[in-house]
């Protein structure tokens, strides 16, 4: 952004569609995203035709705002049809203008991955795939309730290389007994089958899984913090040296190579998000609104079939919540916030004082206009997030 106003500020952010498929053919101990496994089968033609009605009704509330990205999520969207998944892309690009070089991501799993799969997805016009491979070994992927095992994983990446233009794939560190020097000969190997973008998360133990359950039993033991953070900082230093930094806590990319759909979420550009448990970030009537689904897919489905949509909440935010919000979101960024457009946007400056400590300690670096988190700050982001929102102060200017 050369001039920052409102309108650079936005579209320096960007506007996604996400669509959610909440099908999967197993759950995962681990996950507590909103996916269900339906083992009598699903009535694709009933969703498609609420995806549809559900996108309409979002397209009215935000109309015109040409799409940089689109997502396919889930749950387990290589389940669906190639059918419906260009159905909705059709429609999307019906309801909005895309931009030129629109990213079209779709997410799938190695165990249903196939050619001819792969090759419907292609020719429907998606042109990035990122894959949830998880790990490099059969132990771990079987503890951690993949349905594929490695030569799977490795098949699904020689296909998914052959049909798009850009691959990513996801991986899981700080498994039970993990070293350091194992996850490095795993992470350079993962790193040997080319990935333009990677994505690695630690493994958390969310409330309401089979692992939660598990650990509280003293049945699953994860490492402990420092063993942790050791981990996290092996996965910086080993990406980096592969040309992969991060731009974001948990996400590496060659350059140019960055997901554009997130890079939405976390330049808190403005979403419409679509089915079962999904969430959006949409400007209406001048007002932000923070809006989510039903999760639960048939009642959702319902709810579509009655109203034209599956809304259960449609609630405008504040601007010290959007304040909040850029600050989460933004100090995930290795490009980190500039002060003068989070004044604009939101009426609130960042505490100068704060920010000086904050840079005394390592934990975050100043620039004229940008600060961003280093390293040691990324693995206390709560902690400085929390301490910088509450010592925000009222600005001069304003911005909806």
């Amino acid at each position: 952004m050369t001039e920052i106003t409102p309108a650079a500020i936005a579209a320096h952010a960007g506007f996604g569609v996400y669509v959610h498929w909440p099908f999967c053919a197993a759950k995962c101990p681990y996950c507590d995203f909103n996916s269900h496994v339906r083992h009598g089968g699903v009535d694709e033609g009933r969703f498609k035709v609420a995806l549809l009605a559900e996108l309409g009704h979002q397209a009215a509330l935000q109309p015109k705002q040409p799409v940089r990205s689109i997502f396919f999520g889930g749950g387990t969207p290589s389940l669906m049809s190639a059918g419906l998944v260009g159905a909705m892309i059709d429609a999307i690009a019906g309801h909005w203008p895309l931009e030129p070089g629109v990213e079209i991501t779709l997410e799938a799993n190695p165990s249903s991955a196939d050619a001819g799969r792969f090759a419907g997805y292609r020719a429907a016009g998606v042109n990035r795939v990122s894959l949830g491979v998880q790990a490099l070994n059969d132990p771990d992927l079987k503890f951690l309730g993949r349905l594929h095992n490695v030569a799977e994983a490795k098949s699904a990446l020689a296909l998914a290389r052959r049909h798009f233009e850009r691959v990513s794939f996801d991986l899981i560190y700080a498994r039970p007994k993990q070293t350091v020097s194992e996850w490095s000969v795993e992470l350079n190997e993962a790193i040997t089958y080319g990935p333009d973008h990677l994505s690695v998360y630690q493994l958390t133990i969310e409330d309401g899984t089979p692992f939660a359950a598990l650990h509280r039993a003293g049945k699953l033991v994860t490492p402990a913090a420092e063993a942790a953070d050791d981990l996290y900082a092996a996965t910086q230093d080993i990406c980096e040296a592969a040309g992969l930094p991060a731009y974001e806590v948990s996400n590496h990319a060659r350059p140019g190579e960055e997901a554009r759909h997130n890079l939405v979420y976390w330049r808190y550009g403005t979403y419409a998000g679509v089915g079962p448990g999904a969430h959006g970030r949409l400007i209406a009537g001048g007002r932000r609104l923070a809006l989510s689904t039903e999760r639960n897919p048939e009642r959702w489905a319902a709810m579509v079939e009655a109203n034209g949509h599956g809304l259960i909440e449609r609630a405008p935010l504040a601007l010290s919540q959007q304040a909040d919000e850029r600050l989460i979101m933004g100090l995930r960024l290795s490009e980190g916030l500039s002060r003068k457009a989070f004044a604009i946007a939101t009426g609130f400056t960042l505490d100068e004082a704060l920010l000086g400590e904050l840079a005394a300690q390592t934990l975050i670096v100043m620039g004229e206009d940008r600060i961003a988190a280093t390293g040691r700050g990324r693995m206390v982001l709560n902690r400085i997030v929390y301490e910088l929102s509450n010592a925000l102060k009222p600005a001069a200017q304003t911005a909806a």
